[in-house]
């Protein structure tokens, strides 16, 4: 099922200023009483040359949304462009094109091969595609990451920040359309995990990328330009030039809703078990409950005698 956007062609949306878009994005797991609606319903719209970090309590749809924007996983509704190719209608080798063609990505766990050295791992996507790099934009991303001077070696001689800026520089060689970074700082140090901030911050000042990055630490989110934040599977707030208290203070307010609901369905639980108990009692002392049945009485009758006998 597709829900077209009011005034476009199915299948087109301008791309102008804009990376990615989706329309209606709804993603279900399960059926019937087992459903899980990981996404509802979103409207959401990726600039182009910008830096949007994706922020929510865990199980908000953060990571869902980006796996859909990304084409690694399907949607139950809904539209999804990536620039002006609606993607949600492609077959699963043309999808395998298109990220490897249009799409960089990078990952907490980093994904390099540990056999080929630092230059092999940035390169590999392209020769498996068949393509050359290009040897300026090719320099230019190694400079801008550091890395000229690791390039021979291999993932086991790399300190962690070392690896993940061959990861991001893998996504960047090919000069993709948009970056996903999935929690890109979760595996490194904080020192390691700032330098990798600040190199994606460049790719998209200097190198003019559009990086889209789901975390949930709030010093990172504030290198972004925009934070969109995820609650219940829908985006329920967005913040332009965050700062990281401004964030934290954000996140803050969806633990304090989390904490009210959870409240109040504790108090809900506890008032029944505590009104089952008080009946219960009020039973035992005032008689049998509605509906129970009463034990048998012994009834005793005289004999002709006048003796007590059992009847």
């Amino acid at each position: 099922m597709s829900i077209p956007v009011a005034g476009q062609v199915p299948g087109h949306a301008p791309a102008d200023g804009t990376a990615a878009r989706a329309r209606g994005l709804t993603k279900a797991y399960g059926s019937g009483e087992t459903t899980v609606l990981a996404l509802d319903s979103v409207d959401v719209d990726i600039a182009r040359g910008r830096f949007t970090a994706v922020m929510g309590p865990s199980g908000s749809g953060k990571s869902t949304l980006m796996h859909c924007l990304a084409g690694l996983d399907t949607v139950s509704a809904g539209q999804v462009w990536l620039g002006d190719t609606e993607i949600t209608g492609l077959k699963e080798r043309q999808l395998t094109r298109l990220r490897r063609d249009r799409i960089g990505f990078m990952f907490q766990s980093f994904n390099l091969i540990p056999t080929l050295n630092a230059l092999e791992n940035i390169t590999l996507p392209m020769d498996i595609a068949g393509q050359k790099p290009d040897p300026k934009w090719l320099d230019q991303v190694i400079d801008t990451l550091g890395l000229r001077d690791r390039l021979k070696h291999r993932p086991a001689q790399l300190s962690g920040g070392q690896q993940q800026r061959v990861a991001c520089a893998r996504a960047l060689a090919s000069r993709p359309e948009l970056i996903f970074a999935d929690e890109p700082t979760g595996n490194l140090d904080s020192r390691a995990g700032l330098e990798v901030l600040g190199f994606l911050r460049e790719a998209v000042d200097d190198l003019g990328q559009t990086v889209v990055m789901v975390t949930h630490d709030p010093g990172a989110a504030a290198h972004s330009d925009l934070v969109l934040f995820l609650g219940d599977g829908r985006i329920v707030d967005e913040m332009e030039r965050p700062t990281a208290e401004a964030v934290l203070e954000r996140m803050k307010r969806f633990d304090v809703i989390r904490g009210q609901v959870e409240g109040q369905a504790a108090g809900r639980a506890a008032g029944q078990v505590e009104g089952q108990a008080e009946w219960q009692a009020a039973g035992q002392a005032e008689g049998p409950a509605p509906g129970a049945v009463e034990p048998p009485v012994e009834h005793r009758g005289r004999d002709a005698s006048g003796a007590d006998e059992e009847a």
